[in-house]
């Protein structure tokens, strides 16, 4: 068996000594016949060109949480004075090149002179529409933060930045990142690689992010499947005040389904967890499937009717927006 040489083991539940895997889900690779398949039989929605936002710019700490959407899985989360960004991507493209690939079509809902000094960076995995390499070296430039990821991204990360300064754990794994504020990385639904030979040789997952009375769940990317590692979640770490899930992305659901959660699903997971309220991410901003641009908030609107819950409890939210508890 070739070696992993992002990460060397040990055997788990969830990697098998060369590449980590989904236990107990339908998570399949998809072969290029599956992709040809797809872009043979593919039917997009228009998109528009631009979408014009407002953006935000948020105070340089916050003692109460606050969430600040910066667009597709982009996040500044503010707790206890201690900031920090999800997946952050503020490159015109998500790509590994500057001049092709998925181009935005809002800003971000920050503007990168306006984002404050970042504390800690929370990656969930290594495709390149969450791990932008141009923007890391930025924050690292600017902050040096902490990075905090899931097993084997480590590696992409510090050949490209041998400054950066990362943690990589295990799903369920603790970070203290203060005497107030924990990080916790969670299982998800997915995959990942950023070449040809490297296909779920690095893990990917979520985060929850504690302080004394706040509970807050970035899911990343993932799929639904049956439900179980969310309601483990929630038994392990309790309610989520707020929940950022996934709701773009999807379509065509034959090619999508294993790895991306649809609106409906995304219901489900706030469900599951119990969260208060959540926050749809990953839609939106740069075309990655088949569904038009706000076919992701219409169909949340639907799912949410439909299981007679209040549309302000789960917002497909704009850049720029922004969430405080109380």
């Amino acid at each position: 068996m070739a070696r992993n040489r992002f990460h060397p083991g040990p055997v788990t539940d969830h990697f098998d000594g060369r590449r980590f895997f989904n236990p107990g889900s339908n998570v399949t690779d998809k072969s290029l016949l599956d992709i040809l398949r797809w872009r043979r039989t593919s039917r997009p929605s228009p998109w528009p060109a631009r979408v014009d936002i407002e953006p935000a710019v948020p105070d340089r700490r916050a003692g109460d949480a606050r969430v600040t959407i910066v667009g597709h899985a982009t996040v500044l989360i503010q707790v206890r004075d201690v900031n920090i960004v999800t997946d952050p991507l503020w490159s015109e493209r998500a790509s590994p090149v500057g001049f092709a690939g998925p181009k935005r079509v809002s800003p971000p809902g920050i503007a990168f002179d306006d984002l404050p000094a970042i504390d800690v960076v929370l990656l969930s995995h290594n495709h390149y529409d969450h791990l932008d390499i141009a923007t890391l070296r930025r924050l690292v430039e600017r902050d040096q933060p902490l990075i905090i990821t899931p097993l084997g991204n480590d590696r992409t990360v510090k050949a490209a930045i041998p400054r950066a300064k990362v943690h990589a754990g295990d799903w369920w794994d603790g970070h203290r990142v203060n005497d107030a504020v924990d990080v916790t990385i969670l299982p998800a639904l997915h995959w990942s690689a950023r070449g040809l030979g490297d296909r779920r040789k690095a893990l990917w997952g979520g985060f929850a992010i504690r302080s004394a009375g706040h509970l807050i769940y970035f899911a990343g990317d993932t799929a639904y499947g049956d439900g179980r590692i969310f309601r483990e979640i929630r038994q392990k770490l309790g309610r989520p005040d707020v929940a950022l899930l996934p709701i773009g992305a999807y379509a065509p659901r034959w090619f999508m389904e294993p790895v991306h959660a649809d609106p409906g699903e995304a219901v489900s997971i706030m469900q599951d967890l119990e969260a208060a309220r959540a926050i749809g991410i990953h839609w939106g901003v740069f075309r990655l499937s088949d569904e038009g641009r706000d076919e992701p908030r219409t169909a949340l609107v639907a799912a949410l009717t439909e299981r007679n819950l209040p549309c302000e409890r789960f917002l497909a939210a704009e850049p720029g927006y922004v969430w405080q508890e109380g």
